[in-house]
């Protein structure tokens, strides 16, 4: 439920916002940063009110997370509204990873990219085109092909912003523009679009109390399977032999995935490139060139 635009144009504090969008009285908050509180409803509730840096990207999370939770697969915070730049959604109480946990996410991970999308690059239902990654644009362009949309769609426009800025040099763009190029015979066995979370690096998952991964933070839409688990691979994620194995017993991946990853890592690296810099576009650099040596 979407609650009313506030009379300061989403200007309220975080225990209005939360008052109105849950329809509870608020007992007590606490700040977590500029942008995040908690809010302790009279039910002994506790939930968690964002402020987006634009109303876009609120929007664009709301819808992704009511997409995945559409699946009844992995486990993702209620959504109890939006207003312009806030959301307000459950809080997830904390517990510690095992690998009971991990190899259940996985299996429940492959569960929801079965779950499909309509295209590649097609957002959530009331998702926005103009949706972000982080606190980088991201455009839900649909497509058909794979190859050409993720070229297109995911890493050139990273690759322009990157040599634009300076963090990759001109004469380095030609080896990515050649990955590009060849996407098609690089890309392995043609796949359906699955229903991607899409941001799932290790910080995006949190071990929860109950023994189960929840999901935070999507930029979900339908893209490629491996390119959530290429991106949960890229900073690391406890106990991920495990969650590999659970989701290769519900549904194996297909041969040479794992001389694809880096492939895959091409677009959160640009990304990554584009927000904090020179580091990150040499990986996406030997990426690339890695790809190209196969």
């Amino acid at each position: 439920m979407t609650g009313r635009p506030s009379a300061a144009g989403g200007d309220d504090g975080p225990e209005a916002v939360a008052a109105r969008l849950t329809g509870r009285p608020v007992t007590g908050a606490r700040r977590l940063s500029s942008a995040l509180a908690e809010a302790e409803l009279d039910d002994g509730r506790t939930v968690v009110v964002k402020r987006g840096d634009r109303a876009g990207a609120v929007r664009a999370e709301a819808a992704g997370l009511r997409w995945l939770a559409a699946t009844g697969t992995v486990r993702v915070p209620a959504v109890h509204g939006q207003d312009g730049d806030w959301l307000v959604m459950d809080r997830v109480p904390a517990g510690r990873a095992s690998a009971a946990a991990a190899e259940r996410f996985g299996r429940d991970l492959a569960a929801l990219h079965a779950a499909g999308a309509p295209a590649f690059g097609a957002p959530p239902p009331d998702g926005p085109e103009d949706a972000t990654i982080g606190l980088a644009p991201m455009r839900n362009v649909p497509g058909t092909d794979w190859p050409r949309w993720y070229g297109e769609h995911r890493v050139l426009p990273y690759l322009r912003r990157a040599v634009d800025d300076g963090t990759v040099r001109t004469a380095e763009a030609a080896v990515v523009e050649q990955v590009v190029a060849r996407l098609p015979e690089l890309a392995g066995p043609a796949e359906p679009p699955a229903r991607l979370h899409g941001d799932l690096w290790n910080g995006n998952v949190l071990w929860g109390a109950d023994g189960h991964a929840w999901l935070i933070d999507p930029a979900a839409h339908g893209g490629h399977r491996e390119t959530d688990l290429a991106m949960l691979q890229l900073f690391g994620c406890p106990h991920l032999d495990r969650v590999l194995t659970g989701y290769q017993d519900v549904a194996p991946l297909a041969d040479g995935w794992a001389d694809r990853v880096g492939l895959h890592q091409l677009f959160p690296l640009l990304v990554h490139a584009v927000l904090f810099g020179r580091g990150y576009a040499e990986q996406a650099l030997a990426a690339s060139r890695a790809a190209l040596a196969r």
